[in-house]
């Protein structure tokens, strides 16, 4: 292997749990809700996938179909959906449901996985070229620079960026030219076995971890160090 390309949320970041991402919006506005009302509030928008990188939604309105469906072709899509989704939660403000979708931008609100950077500065150390191929509509790259994961990411392709998703083979395609392999040598690195599985067309090696909260996955990056050799 020459080069290892990963996937963001569930790979390397985890987003923060729904009910921290409503308590930081809330204390952010200076509003409050009592106990039982935010553990309605938290279950409800756990239930409507309103948090992306969160539980995935468990109905799609069918007004949101077409939306969700192309949600990480662009960042406009992307916003539509997710807002939408958390739209249909009552909140006591509702300007609320964009001030929840940006917080899951913010540096603040994702974590990286505890070996993540371990891993990425062994594969540098060994001068294996490292990607990341994202299905997303904003730019995470400042995530990456402020949790002091950038230096060992020499490629980032995103879905919003190039009007495709996952698991479209042109994405994989553009960040093994971005990186100047051969999709033969690289490996993909995910969570999802439908979006990054897509790699696989193009002949790419496919690892697969578990989308777990950090606390709950010490270790999981640390096969791919074995598989690259």
């Amino acid at each position: 292997m020459t080069a290892v390309l990963f996937d963001f949320s569930g790979t390397l970041f985890r987003i923060e749990s729904t009910e921290s991402w409503l308590r930081a919006v809330l204390a952010e506005a200076d509003l409050a809700l009592s106990e039982p009302e935010l553990a309605k509030a938290v279950q409800a928008l756990d239930a409507a996938g309103a948090l992306p990188g969160g539980s995935p939604p468990t109905h799609v309105p069918e007004h949101l179909a077409e939306v969700w469906a192309t949600r990480d072709s662009s960042a406009e899509l992307h916003r539509a959906a997710y807002t939408g989704l958390s739209r249909q939660v009552p909140l006591p403000d509702p300007g609320l449901h964009d001030v929840l979708y940006d917080r899951h931008r913010t540096p603040a609100a994702w974590a990286p996985y505890p070996d993540a950077v371990e891993v990425l500065r062994a594969l540098r150390e060994r001068g294996i070229a490292v990607g990341v191929v994202s299905n997303i509509g904003w730019d995470l790259r400042p995530v990456f620079r402020e949790h002091d994961l950038d230096p060992y990411v020499d490629a980032y392709v995103l879905s919003y960026e190039h009007g495709i998703q996952k698991p479209d083979a042109r994405l994989f395609a553009a960040a093994c030219e971005a990186l100047g392999t051969d999709p033969r040598d690289a490996l993909m690195v995910g969570d999802d076995r439908r979006a990054d599985g897509g790699a696989a067309a193009l002949g790419c090696g496919v690892h697969f971890v578990d989308h777990l909260p950090v606390t709950e996955r010490p270790d999981g990056l640390r096969p791919v160090l074995d598989l690259v050799g």
